[in-house]
């Protein structure tokens, strides 16, 4: 008998919200150190900086049935002055990336929900080989430029594209097979 190694389970389910509870902020933080200091080697031992301080955290949680599971995928965002906000330490989990819907569900609750708190314009250094995606969700690029020895986009995002949602708390769920998200319940 072969006994052939099981895929990892990827659930089909995400509810996309603010991080609202320890334990949402404590594996985003978790899933940044693995996706950006171990996977990608961008800083040494944790990515945590002082924008942390003011930064809304917002994550994807697999969801089992209606049971939270684990964070899969996670963005923070900040205001740096009156109406300019910024996006920030964009991670999906490396099992979860395939899932297409997830990057761009987290941009869109991270533009909407900072669009409903006044945003007037919204930034983002993005790495080069994410620029497509940030593209076709309605983003320009403002400048290229390096950032931690690796090339970047100083990109915008097309506000009039992403209208404000105001219960970022409770977000909205996306499911894997259908990339277009559905109002939580």
């Amino acid at each position: 008998m072969i006994f052939e190694p099981f895929r990892p389970f990827i659930a089909a389910d995400f509810q996309v919200k603010f991080a609202t509870v320890t334990w949402e902020r404590r594996c985003a933080a978790h899933l940044r150190r693995q996706v950006f200091c171990e996977e990608q080697g961008l800083f040494d031992g944790d990515d945590r900086d002082a924008i942390d301080e003011a930064a809304i955290p917002i994550v994807a949680v697999s969801m089992l049935g209606l049971v939270a599971d684990d964070v899969v995928g996670t963005v923070r965002i900040h205001e740096a002055e009156p109406g300019v906000w910024w996006g920030s330490r964009l991670a999906v989990a490396a099992d979860y990336r395939k899932v297409g819907a997830l990057g761009a569900a987290l941009i869109r609750l991270a533009v909407s929900s900072a669009h409903a708190r006044g945003c007037t314009r919204f930034l983002a250094h993005v790495q080069a080989q994410n620029g497509l995606l940030f593209r076709r969700l309605h983003w320009s690029i403002v400048e290229e430029k390096e950032l931690h020895g690796r090339p970047h986009y100083l990109m915008q995002a097309d506000l009039a594209h992403y209208p404000p949602i105001l219960d970022a708390e409770t977000g909205f769920h996306a499911l894997a097979r259908n990339s277009l998200p559905r109002k939580a319940a």
